[in-house]
């Protein structure tokens, strides 16, 4: 019984400051954090586009909103910018958001007129928004909201 006894204490004192965690137990870990991850990842990158995208539509109704003030008080609209009060103008293109890296121009179409305008928000090419599903965002005068050239998606506007 002695002999017994002895050896379970020898097997208990074997490493008797040893704590931690094995290494199956740090695998099933990473494993998690890994898989966590790569469910995450697309979700978060996704909000961020969304995020992006409704920047670009406000833009577009802040110039509307500007462009129907200049219109109530002069009876026609405006072709640039820096009319409508905007004073960070660049070749009669505005950037969103406006400080650090853009995302979107917005831009008169070539057909405006000082009768109707078309603004648009266009991706900023080689952006992280060029390859967004909805692509050019699109306001009229008459308060159409469009995405020329990108394919009928849901949920764009």
């Amino acid at each position: 019984m002695t002999k017994l006894r002895e050896s379970v204490l020898r097997q208990k004192n074997r490493w008797p400051d040893a704590r931690g965690f094995t290494l199956i137990e740090l695998m099933v870990v990473v494993a998690i954090i890994a898989i966590l991850t790569a469910i995450a990842l697309p979700i978060y990158q996704q909000q961020v586009m969304r995020s992006r995208r409704t920047a670009a539509k406000s833009a577009l109704f802040d110039v509307a909103s500007r462009e129907e003030r200049y219109y109530s008080t002069t009876n026609n609209y405006a072709t640039e910018f820096s009319t409508l009060g905007y004073s960070t103008v660049t070749n009669n293109t505005l950037s969103v958001p406006g400080n650090g890296q853009n995302f979107y121009t917005i831009q008169f179409s070539p057909a405006s007129s000082s009768s109707t305008y078309t603004v648009q928000a266009v991706p900023v090419a080689g952006g992280p928004q060029a390859n967004d599903q909805c692509g050019t965002y699109s306001l009229t005068d008459l308060g159409v909201q469009t995405n020329p050239g990108a394919s009928q998606q849901s949920g764009c506007w």
